[in-house]
């Protein structure tokens, strides 16, 4: 990790519109980029000097150029639209195979500025509009809004029950509320195709690093998805005492999925050389809710989808990478909307960072065991 000063001198030297929240103890700040679609690119619990939390691609951004096809720049918050695969994939045109070589972000995703609205020290609101072709032929026409706000760390036990930070403890906290608009003069239906909000955060991987995601074990059937890029290898994942434990070393391409039926709405990381634990909470899935599949190619189900993904980057079939990175994400229930009608997507991203006593302890307390299950689950 490089230093959130560096980090931020870095942006504003290539060209970036940077908009800087700061809390009122001047430590817990974050970086939001308007011109790269409202994304956080990165944030520190410990001032300027202390670690960037958020993954930045420096080398891409140094060479100044964009892909028509996705542009990796990083950030460790930014808004996307799901599905990504599937028969209303919004990154296939009708009739491509979905591979690779086929799969396009579309720009209001990937480079677009998107407007400021209003901005003070403690929270920026921006919108865009977009027309967006999925696989299905069906043209959708929306407008994205998305704010972002510093969340006081004395009130984070009202995002997640039970997260106290312990005195001596760094932290930084913030929540974005994403909202898709229907501009269409017609309901976004099961038979048009529907949109999701799909937000994805990318931090910086290490063999130290582990993603753990809660379930509800008493529900039936199987709570994680495995299969995306081919079988996983033995090693990669572990679920034990309702926990799905992931790891995370940018080796290898590979994504687990959790279904909605068994998300508690929340997932985190651990990286044991930084001393950092991250967590992630969304609205949760509500009895009813249609979660959109965003597996590329052919599907048994378009709308048997995950809640919370977490990725871990790693080499192509080519050869090449794009990081590496790892992600974690949250996605929306389906958008089915009538003509005019909105739906949001709330998340807060919590950072600490300190002593591994007191961040044990609290672990505990949220996820039922401590640092050591979740740094021994994958040691050799």
């Amino acid at each position: 990790m490089k230093t959130y000063a560096s980090d931020k001198q870095f942006l504003e030297e290539h060209g970036q519109q940077v908009i800087e929240l700061v809390a009122g103890n001047g430590r817990a700040r974050l970086l939001v980029l308007p011109q790269l679609q409202g994304r956080v690119m990165t944030s520190t619990a410990t001032g300027m000097e202390g670690n960037g939390f958020g993954w930045i691609n420096y080398d891409y951004m140094e060479q100044h150029r964009t892909s028509t096809q996705f542009n990796p720049f990083g950030g460790e918050e930014r808004f996307w639209l799901g599905p990504e695969g599937g028969p209303f994939s919004l990154y296939f045109v009708p009739g491509a195979e979905q591979v690779y070589a086929n799969w396009k972000v579309p720009a209001v995703l990937d480079t677009q500025a998107y407007e400021v609205v209003a901005c003070d020290s403690s929270q920026v609101l921006m919108t865009a509009k977009a027309e967006l072709q999925n696989a299905n032929g069906f043209d959708l026409k929306m407008r994205l809004t998305r704010r972002v706000s510093l969340v006081d760390s004395d009130n984070l036990g009202q995002v997640l029950p039970g997260l106290a930070v312990p005195q001596g403890v760094a932290a930084v906290a913030y929540r974005s509320v994403n909202t898709v608009q229907n501009l269409n003069e017609v309901p976004w239906t099961k038979e048009t195709g529907m949109v999701n909000v799909w937000m994805l955060g990318q931090f910086n991987p290490s063999p130290t690093t582990t993603v753990f995601i809660p379930y509800k074990e008493e529900v039936a059937g199987q709570p994680v998805k495995d299969d995306y890029f081919g079988t996983l290898p033995e090693g990669r994942l572990v679920l034990q005492g309702g926990v799905a434990y992931f790891k995370i070393d940018g080796e290898l391409r590979a994504k687990i999925g959790m279904s909605p039926k068994h998300s508690k709405g929340w997932c985190g990381s651990y990286d044991a050389a930084q001393k950092v634990l991250t967590l992630l909470v969304c609205d949760a899935p509500k009895p009813g809710d249609v979660y959109l599949n965003g597996q590329w190619g052919a599907q048994d189900d378009p709308f048997a989808g995950d809640a919370l993904n977490a990725y871990n980057d790693g080499p192509l079939e080519d050869g090449s990478i794009m990081g590496p990175f790892y992600e974690i994400e949250t996605c929306s229930a389906a958008a089915a909307l009538d003509a005019g009608g909105e739906l949001s997507h709330a998340q807060t991203v919590i950072h600490l960072q300190g002593d591994e006593r007191q961040l044990d302890g609290l672990l505990r307390q949220l996820l039922g065991v401590g640092l050591d299950t979740v740094k021994g689950v994958f040691a050799k």
